[in-house]
């Protein structure tokens, strides 16, 4: 049911994968996916650098709490995101980290939230690896990208220019048990679709994430380290007029814990993200800014 393209079949721009992957952005909403340049040996690493730092003093995490930065850049606690209005506020953690401006840039004298410097623990080697993680998953989105270009009659390059500054985010997912007196409306994230373009995960292999497909019907989806899921967002699907569609997905929690690893590819803030021969601009910044005030209970006015 859910396809796993290999990516030097998609680089190589074979016809068949290309066709597979067409089907599977427009079709189904998610892939699962294998790149050499990210091993399951380098993902397991990340993996355990994201769990030390969710298994770390209290007061550690405290001095990095989202919260007291006004970003999305540090430490979020659980129930500090609430991605369905109609859900409880979702019971995991996350540590956040992103894209940063190099000095000089003039978008930083912009002040925008959505470059925020990152926040970092005090965890001997943390930064460097997720640091250097993010910077080859960035890379590795981008060919993705390209190749969704590619398979829907595009050049290589459509996105290109829409990603000089991508507002990428990096997060570590750590998921609890579920709580023994969680009901109907708890979560470990509820049902939402995400807002930007294109989201590369990578997990642990335990289960939990569940995709709903065009049917309607919720299906489970694993993968081990090595291998990722792949699904878009509400902005890819704008992008490109419906042609890649936004999956909803959840995680209602079960008797083990769970860590993933999303990267959120997003554009630059000033990137045009409205389908060809639409009437008016759409604003890649203003609008995940938008998406960005309605879920982290800290920003919510």
């Amino acid at each position: 049911m859910i396809p796993t393209l290999d990516a030097q079949r998609l680089i190589a721009r074979d016809p068949d994968a290309l066709a597979d992957l067409r089907r599977a952005a427009h079709e189904i909403g998610l892939f699962r996916f294998r790149d050499p340049r990210l091993p399951a040996a380098r993902v397991s690493r990340v993996i355990a650098a994201y769990r030390g730092f969710f298994q770390a003093d209290a007061a550690i995490k405290a001095r990095v709490d989202m919260a007291r930065t006004g970003a999305n850049r540090g430490w979020g606690a659980a129930r500090s995101e609430q991605v369905d209005p109609t859900a409880n506020p979702d019971f995991k953690e996350v540590f956040d980290s992103g894209f940063e401006l190099p000095k000089g840039d003039p978008m930083a004298d912009r002040g925008l939230a959505v470059y925020a410097p990152n926040c970092w623990p005090d965890l001997p080697g943390f930064s460097d690896t997720i640091t250097a993680y993010g910077r080859d998953a960035m890379a590795v989105a981008l060919d993705l990208l390209r190749a969704i270009a590619v398979s829907l009659g595009a050049d290589a390059g459509y996105f290109d220019a829409g990603f000089a500054r991508p507002m990428a985010l990096l997060r570590g997912n750590y998921y609890p048990p579920r709580p023994a007196d969680a009901g109907a409306r708890d979560f470990g994230i509820a049902a939402h679709s995400d807002y930007g373009c294109l989201t590369l995960l990578a997990t642990d292999g335990a289960p939990g994430l569940e995709a709903q497909l065009r049917s309607g019907d919720w299906v489970p989806v694993q993968a081990d380290p090595g291998t990722f899921v792949i699904n878009f967002g509400e902005m890819l699907e704008i992008w490109t007029d419906g042609a890649v569609r936004a999956t909803p997905h959840r995680v209602i929690g079960g008797e083990g814990e769970r860590l993933s690893i999303p990267l959120f590819f997003n554009p630059s803030h000033d990137t045009d993200v409205a389908p060809q021969g639409a009437s008016a601009p759409i604003l890649a910044g203003p609008y995940l800014e938008g998406r960005y005030r309605e879920t982290y209970l800290h920003l919510k006015g």
